[in-house]
């Protein structure tokens, strides 16, 4: 009775297991970006040479306490065995092919798929035609928001992205105070954005149709509430979304941004018509705020001052510029004169 009893329970835990993993959307395994789909299809076929290994194991496993239980006496009893060649080679040759195919789909997949990388194909059966610019995205994870500017557009938009389908992207992705990750599943996988750094990811959305995107590392009170829709689009319908954002009413300047950067949670999609010049960059150096010393100038002239090793008398006062405001944010000229550490 109480054996029965404990069988429906597993069974109507198992159906209802079933029924709840059927519900799941496997978009990382069905994804309508090509590195994406890349990338599902190394998960894939990395689980599947594993389960070369787990599925054996786990058969022979149950195989050996069947057949060797208590009350089997017709089974082959040997306890001065030890050793087996054969058995050995077994145990040890296998495995190790798995972890050697293991390593080298690993490290190809890892060069291939190298965020930094720029695309070489827009999807299996087609390269990246000659000629056809990326869409360049700066991305700037904010408290709990997203903003996304598009430099070439002269246009900002908060909480949407969009991008036209068999056109490469090219982000740019930076936070303005704790490190969030930013990830989009069907596009491709996730990459950090950090304060005070620039990271990059390459990809391209094949399929037209509205995805979720959001942040995936834990970064404070509305961080569930920080996600954003991505839009995959035809070029005409692109154009469109782009007229629709110059139409709108304000501007994100300095201190638009300023406001902007301060912390609140579920914002509504916001649309900029114009952006200040050079603001992602004043963001990953921290100088937007007028009269503040940006990054990399201070990093420039502790190059400097290293290069020329002062006498240490003199190093506090010592300046190599002359002009107390050099690298400021209201000084932003002179960039053209140190090393661009930041950008491309």
């Amino acid at each position: 009775m109480i054996g029965s009893r404990n069988a429906r329970c597993w069974l109507s835990l198992l159906l209802s297991s079933g029924a709840l993993l059927a519900g799941c959307d496997m978009v990382v395994l069905h994804s309508s970006g090509d590195v994406a789909a890349q990338q599902g299809h190394l998960i894939v076929v990395s689980t599947l040479l594993m389960l070369l290994i787990i599925v054996p194991v786990i058969a022979l496993t149950l195989l050996f306490a069947w057949r060797y239980r208590e009350s089997n006496i017709a089974a082959r009893y040997t306890p001065e065995w030890d050793h087996s060649v054969q058995l050995e080679l077994l145990i040890w040759a296998a495995p190790l092919l798995i972890i050697i195919l293991l390593g080298a789909l690993t490290w190809i997949g890892t060069h291939t798929l190298d965020p930094y990388r720029p695309l070489t194909r827009i999807d299996a059966s087609r390269p990246v035609p000659g000629g056809i610019a990326p869409l360049v995205v700066e991305v700037v994870a904010l408290d709990w928001k997203w903003l996304f500017i598009y430099p070439d557009l002269d246009i900002a938009v908060v909480n949407e992205l969009a991008a036209p389908v068999d056109r490469p992207i090219r982000f740019k992705i930076t936070a303005s105070s704790v490190m969030n990750s930013f990830f989009i599943p069907a596009l491709a996988g996730q990459i950090y954005a950090m304060p005070s750094m620039e990271t990059k990811l390459h990809a391209v959305i094949n399929q037209p149709g509205e995805y979720a995107g959001f942040s995936a590392n834990y970064s404070g009170a509305g961080f569930s509430d920080m996600r954003f829709k991505f839009l995959g689009m035809s070029a005409s319908d692109f154009d469109l979304w782009v007229q629709k954002a110059k139409a709108a009413s304000t501007e994100l300047s300095r201190d638009a941004y300023l406001k902007l950067e301060q912390p609140s949670a579920r914002e509504p999609v916001r649309r900029y018509r114009a952006v200040a010049l050079d603001l992602f960059d004043a963001v990953v150096n921290r100088c937007v705020e007028q009269g503040k010393t940006c990054l990399r100038h201070t990093m420039a002239m502790d190059m400097h001052r290293a290069s020329s090793s002062p006498p240490l008398r003199d190093s506090v006062a010592w300046s190599p510029f002359g002009a107390a405001d050099f690298g400021t944010a209201d000084s932003y000229a002179g960039s053209a004169l140190l090393p661009n550490t930041y950008r491309d």
